[in-house]
């Protein structure tokens, strides 16, 4: 499995975690999802890691923690604003982005940015040893 195609299966993580944050996979999130993966040169990864979170039902927030844990040791990339335009996307497909839904796109924008953050004051401070 390529890094790409791991970034594009947290993707279908993510998704499945945005549209469960308010209790249901509704249809119309499902059909947001439908359209967006239409010519999505990653959309069979993204749609099979999504489907298999809704099989498995697993806690959103383990979900969420595994997305993060991946995205941290991944790194930045510009991907990660296609991740939040597809999040938005998809919450908004039914009647509006709800507060659980907004909290997920918003923590996973604060946490990618506090954590990086962390790494380059990191870095910066070896450099100062140095």
């Amino acid at each position: 499995m390529t890094d790409k195609e791991e970034l594009y299966e947290t993707l279908g993580e993510l998704i499945y975690v945005v549209a469960k944050a308010d209790g249901i996979i509704q249809e119309k999130e499902v059909d947001a999802l439908t359209k967006i993966l239409e010519n999505h040169p990653w959309a069979s990864t993204i749609q099979w890691s999504f489907d298999y979170e809704v099989n498995r039902a697993d806690d959103i927030d383990f979900v969420y923690k595994k997305v993060m844990d991946f995205c941290y040791q991944f790194g930045p990339t510009p991907e990660y604003h296609e991740f939040i335009d597809v999040m938005m996307e998809i919450a908004d497909a039914s009647d509006g982005i709800d507060k659980a839904e907004a909290k997920v796109i918003s923590s996973f924008s604060r946490d990618l940015i506090d954590r990086f953050n962390r790494d380059i004051e990191k870095i910066k401070s070896q450099e100062d040893k140095e």
